[in-house]
């Protein structure tokens, strides 16, 4: 039988029940479950580094962004109060959209 140790999508365990297999699962604690939700948000990340076509990436910024709202519930911010601090951070130092690359900063 393969061994996880890792966070899965909420109807996971169902899933693989409907396949005619079995599992062993528990909840997480708040503290443990952010921690896994940050292990699982670079394994993602990564995910969308290494995909290949656009569908694909956009798969896995999905999964990012499911992430993203796991963490706001473990945090108990609403979604709307985490695109309010985007907004305030976009309008103060811009966002990312252009493109620009820094190669470097004369400090003399």
């Amino acid at each position: 039988m393969p061994i996880y140790h890792k966070l899965v999508r909420d109807l996971i365990p169902q899933v693989i029940e409907a396949g005619g297999k079995s599992c062993v699962t528990k909840v997480l604690g708040q503290s443990h479950h952010l921690g896994e939700i940050k292990r699982k948000m670079q394994e993602e990340a990564l995910e969308f580094q290494e995909a290949t076509s656009p569908s694909d990436a956009i798969e896995e910024l999905a999964d990012i962004l499911e992430l993203v709202h796991a963490a706001l519930h473990v945090y108990d911010v609403s979604y709307e109060q985490l695109e309010k601090v985007r907004v305030q951070k976009k309008e103060k130092r811009g966002g990312f959209s252009k493109g620009i690359y820094l190669i470097e900063v004369d400090d003399e």
